[in-house]
C-alpha cells in the first residue's frame, strides 16, 4: 500500500496512533500532520503542517506522498466547541468533507474518522445504549459528529469510499495532556494525585460515563482498519465500549495506590454535557462483526496511569500545574 496520512496527529489520540502505526508499517510510511508544533516523539518521523480546512494543502500532501489511507482526527472537542461554536462546526465539518472528497477523487484505499458518544442525546437509553437508537445531540460537537456519520455513510453508498468509524467513549492516556473534552477529568485526576494535591472535579460524584484506556482505543482503531471490508457492516460509526465509571469510583481506585487522596466536586457547564450522554454503551456489533475486545478495566488502567506518568512524562506532570 501507499503511505498513511494522519491529521490532528499532535492530539491525545493522534500522537499515540502515529507511534503505533509507525511501529507496524515503518516510520517513513506514516506521515503525521497538524497545525501545531509536534512533540519530539512525533517529529522524529515525517511531519507536515496542514490545516484540514485547506483542501489544496491536503491534496498536495496526498499527491506528493502517495497517500493511500487517511486517519482524519483533526477536530475541536466537546467543551472547546461549546466555547467557539462557529469554529467547532467549520473545523469538524469542512475538514471531514475535504477528506471524503479527496478520497473519492483520488480513489484512496481507506479513510478513518472518529465519531463519539456525543452523538447521543438525553432521550437515548442511559444504560447500554444501543447501536441504532435515535441521535439527538445537544452540543455543537455532537451535532457535528452526527452529521459526519451520515456523510461517511453517504460517501460509501454513493461513491464507494471505504470510510470506517468508531464512536469513541472518553479516552484516557498518559502520553499527552487532554485537549478540551468533557471526560478530561479522568486524565487530570491522576496528575493531581501524583502531586499529592486535592482534585476539584467539574462533574458530580455519580456522573457515570463510558471510558476507554488509550491502549484499547488505538488497538480498536487499527483492528477496524485492518478488518476485511466484507466484515464492516456499519458505515455510519460503530459503538465502542470498554469501561464505565463515576468520578467517585475512579477516586476510590486511585486511593488504593495513594492513600489520603482527596476529591471535591464543583460542577460547571460540562456537567450538563455529561448528563446528556449515556452511562454505558452496547458495542456488541463491533464485538461480533470484527472481533473487538478490550483489555483494560478500571483498576488496571489506574495502575498503569500512575506508574507511567512520573516515569515517562515528568515534563507533562510539571506542565499540568498550569
Amino acid at each position: 500500500m501507499g503511505t498513511i496520512l494522519i491529521t490532528g496527529a499532535c492530539g491525545q489520540l493522534g500522537s499515540e496512533l502515529t507511534e503505533k502505526l509507525r511501529s507496524i508499517y515503518g516510520t517513513e510510511e506514516v506521515i503525521a500532520s497538524d497545525i501545531q508544533e509536534p512533540p519530539e516523539r512525533i517529529a522524529e518521523g515525517p511531519f507536515k503542517y496542514i490545516d484540514v480546512m485547506d483542501k489544496d494543502a491536503l491534496e498536495k500532501a496526498v499527491e506528493e506522498n502517495d497517500v493511500s489511507q487517511i486517519y482524519h482526527l483533526a477536530a475541536l472537542l466537546s467543551a472547546k466547541a461549546e466555547q467557539n461554536i462557529e469554529l467547532g462546526w467549520k473545523l469538524n465539518m469542512d475538514g471531514l468533507l475535504n477528506v471524503l472528497n479527496l478520497a473519492k477523487e483520488k480513489s484512496l484505499d481507506k479513510v478513518f474518522w472518529p465519531s463519539s458518544i456525543a452523538v447521543f442525546g438525553p432521550d437515548a437509553p442511559s444504560k447500554r445504549t444501543g447501536q441504532n437508537v435515535a441521535l439527538n445531540p445537544t452540543t455543537v460537537y455532537g451535532i457535528s459528529k452526527m452529521a459526519g456519520e451520515q456523510w461517511c455513510s453517504y460517501f460509501h453508498e454513493n461513491f464507494g469510499v471505504d470510510v470506517r468509524s468508531l464512536r469513541y467513549p472518553g479516552l484516557i492516556g498518559y502520553k499527552s495532556l487532554p485537549g478540551g473534552g468533557t471526560t478530561d477529568y479522568a486524565v487530570d485526576i491522576h496528575y493531581k494525585a501524583l502531586k499529592n494535591e486535592p482534585f476539584s472535579c467539574f462533574l458530580d460524584k455519580d456522573n457515570a460515563l463510558p471510558m476507554m484506556y488509550m491502549e484499547d482505543a488505538v488497538d480498536a482503531t487499527i483492528q477496524l482498519m485492518q478488518a476485511d471490508e466484507n466484515d464492516i457492516k456499519i458505515r455510519t460509526s460503530y459503538n465502542l465500549s470498554a469501561i464505565s465509571f463515576t468520578p467517585r469510583e475512579i477516586a476510590e481506585a486511585i486511593t488504593k495506590h495513594i492513600p489520603g487522596f482527596e476529591i471535591s466536586y464543583d460542577p460547571d457547564y460540562r456537567k450538563k454535557i455529561a448528563d446528556s450522554w449515556p452511562d454505558s454503551i452496547d458495542d456488541s456489533a463491533a464485538r461480533e462483526q470484527w472481533g473487538w475486545e478490550h483489555a483494560y478495566d478500571l483498576d488496571k488502567m489506574v495502575e498503569d496511569m500512575l506508574a507511567n506518568i512520573p516515569n515517562e512524562n515528568p515534563d507533562l506532570l510539571k506542565a499540568s500545574e498550569a
